[in-house]
């Protein structure tokens, strides 16, 4: 059983498709560790702010298999891949880690680049994994967010719920 950490992210009917995500990966590995859900402006075009999280996953499937079933995730949820890489989208789902695994496995990069690039990326990962080591790196999500430049990129805590209980709560919020 491999422990990966997703990351998930939407800019268009952000709690519709975030809440359908979460549906579906509990439907498919039982129990998930979520971060709270970021807000943040788009990286790289002019859009809609998004909504990320960071979701923490058992599975016994290979990465070849998750990327699919992530895809299919991703496609009942109205993605479609033939746009420019970087625009607005309904869900995006990306393997951060397989469990210690380095290296391109099944046409999947891990670890992802993105970890250490990106602040909704690294905040949420160092949120509910603040001791796990990148496995390229060896250094911990916690340690390598307290490194992070925060001026690059601002993003916050955004009030969301899921099956009706609050589990990201804005600052000031109750």
């Amino acid at each position: 059983m491999a422990r990966v950490y997703l990351s998930i992210g939407s800019n268009i009917d952000r709690q519709q498709h975030i809440t359908a995500c979460l549906d579906a990966l509990a439907a498919a590995f039982g129990e998930l560790t979520l971060s709270s859900v970021y807000e943040s402006e788009a990286v790289g075009f002019a859009g809609d702010n998004f909504f990320n999280l960071v979701a923490g996953v058992d599975t016994d499937l290979g990465v070849g298999e998750l990327a699919a079933q992530l895809r299919r995730i991703e496609f009942d949820n109205g993605r479609r891949r033939q746009g420019p890489r970087f625009s607005a989208r309904t869900l995006d789902i990306d393997i951060l880690t397989y469990g210690d695994l380095v290296g391109l496995v099944d046409e999947v990069a891990l670890p992802r680049d993105e970890i250490g690039k990106n602040a909704f990326v690294l905040w949420p990962l160092a949120e509910i994994a603040p001791h796990t080591l990148h496995p390229a790196l060896g250094l911990s999500y916690a340690a390598m967010w307290e490194a992070y430049d925060k001026r690059r990129q601002q993003l916050w805590v955004a009030d969301f719920s899921w099956r009706g209980q609050q589990f990201s709560r804005a600052a000031g919020s109750r």
